[in-house]
């Protein structure tokens, strides 16, 4: 059974592209490599030919699971999600009560995440201890430092 994940437009589309981009570049250099490989000769003992067939098969697995994702993907609507609570596509602004550092996280899908930009994972160790917590809350989390204690400052979309 297929699970279901949620994105945002812009992460539904990036992962859209990455698709096109494998079924048309993709198979057109597998294709590529299978006809040079060929062109020399007895493809019974052929290494070229042998990597470029293996490789032609781990393109198309990828394409698979890739065409499954976005076959399950849902579109978040945000104009149905609570603003007081820490949800996926919330900007939250947190304090790290053991240090007093304060960081800005946006929640994000998993296929979404990028900790340069700021955007964190809903399934990672503190994407999940923020969910559901409103401003003032303090979250602790387990992380593989050990606990930690975050209290949420801000949230907004």
């Amino acid at each position: 059974m297929s699970k279901i994940n949620y994105y945002t437009a812009e992460g539904l589309q990036k992962l859209k592209d990455e698709l096109a981009e494998l079924k048309t570049k993709g198979r057109s250099e597998v294709a590529r490599q299978l006809a040079e490989a060929r062109d020399k000769g007895d493809l019974s003992e052929n290494a070229e030919y042998d990597a470029a067939k293996d490789a032609q098969g781990h393109l198309e697995l990828k394409i698979a699971k890739m065409e499954e994702i976005v076959g399950n993907a849902r579109l978040i609507d945000e104009s149905n999600l609570d603003a007081s609570k820490a949800l996926i596509l919330s900007k939250v602004k947190i304090k790290n009560l053991k240090n007093n550092m304060v960081v800005n996280y946006t929640l994000v899908a998993e296929e979404e995440a990028d900790l340069a930009a700021g955007k964190i994972s809903v399934k990672s160790p503190i994407g999940k201890g923020l969910l559901g917590k409103s401003v003032g809350d303090v979250a602790e989390i387990t992380v593989p430092a050990g606990k930690i204690k975050f209290e949420i400052l801000e949230i907004s979309r």
